[in-house]
């Protein structure tokens, strides 16, 4: 194989790790997604681990996962890894978690839990020059 395809499989390889059902609203999850996009990953842990956002410790778990999948590869280096795609997609609503608010005239009315699929996808960023 020559030199110029081998670089082209590792320029395409992307790794991906993902946290299904995670217990918090997509939109709120969406804030910390939009903060580590296109962020190298070494700075995004930097980042998540003093960020006061309750999403940002999900997501630092999901990048760790990244980042392991991602030296599975020997021909990785994990110090050039960055955010190549985050996702924040909307999950099912927790219906054994359904609890009740009050509502008119004695009624209660029911509010669901909202739950989150968080996706990760890294890639080794190519080399300068």
């Amino acid at each position: 194989m020559s030199e110029a395809t081998t670089e082209a499989i590792t320029e395409a390889t992307s790794f991906r790790a993902k946290h299904r059902y995670a217990r918090i609203t997509q939109r709120k999850a969406r804030f910390v997604a939009d903060l580590i996009r296109g962020r190298d990953c070494n700075e995004v842990l930097d980042l998540l681990e003093f960020s006061p956002l309750r999403a940002a410790s999900f997501y630092k778990r999901v990048v760790t996962s990244a980042m392991s999948n991602a030296a599975q590869d020997e021909q990785v280096n994990v110090n050039r890894l960055y955010i190549c795609d985050v996702r924040a997609d909307d999950g099912p609503m927790l219906q054994n978690r359904l609890r009740w608010r009050p509502g008119p005239q004695g009624r209660a009315m029911p509010f669901a839990k909202k739950t989150s699929h968080l996706t990760v996808i890294v890639k080794e960023r190519p080399l300068e020059g």
